[in-house]
């Protein structure tokens, strides 16, 4: 008599098998997407610094945008005056054009005064009456200081941001 086997079952109680579903890597999900966010982030920075924030680049330390801005001051003669109470009034106006064809961005502008060696013994910052000039336009600014110092022989305009010559 011949005994015969039954098929082996499919099922194989000691065979390895995941008793779940693998879980997903958190960590590595987290990581991912704060390196995401930080680019994010600091692109909406350099957009925004770009755009929208006349001045606030240079003031923090950075260079942003063209070197040579193509916009120009011309400025008038240097009145100087005495006042009431014996204070000496020391006024400034000119006049900032953009001889390009786009409209530019009007930095503020940078007033100098050297004395007859070319040393810088006074200075401020003139701001502009408008922040964007149309193509082939012109504006014109005014600033006045009170108790200049009277060793100051040259006024020199620039732009804030700009490359100057510190020796005249």
């Amino acid at each position: 008599m011949v005994i015969e086997e039954p098929d082996p079952a499919p099922y194989d109680a000691f065979a390895h098998r995941a008793p779940f579903r693998p879980t997903r890597n958190t960590n590595r999900i987290r990581t991912i997407a704060s390196i995401a966010a930080g680019l994010l982030m600091l692109a909406a920075v350099a957009v925004i610094l770009w755009t929208t924030a006349p001045g606030l680049a240079e003031k923090i330390g950075l260079s942003i945008g063209p070197a040579e801005l193509p916009l120009r001051i011309v400025d008038n003669p240097i009145e100087r005056r005495k006042m009431a109470n014996g204070s000496e009034l020391f006024a400034v106006s000119g006049q900032v054009t953009n001889p390009s064809s786009q409209r530019q961005r009007v930095p503020d502008i940078r007033a100098d005064l050297r004395d007859a060696q070319g040393k810088i013994v006074f200075s401020w910052t003139i701001t502009p009456p408008q922040r964007s000039l149309a193509p082939n336009a012109a504006i014109d600014f005014n600033s006045a200081q009170v108790d200049v110092p009277a060793t100051s022989k040259r006024l020199d305009l620039s732009f804030v941001g700009e490359d100057r010559d510190t020796a005249g």
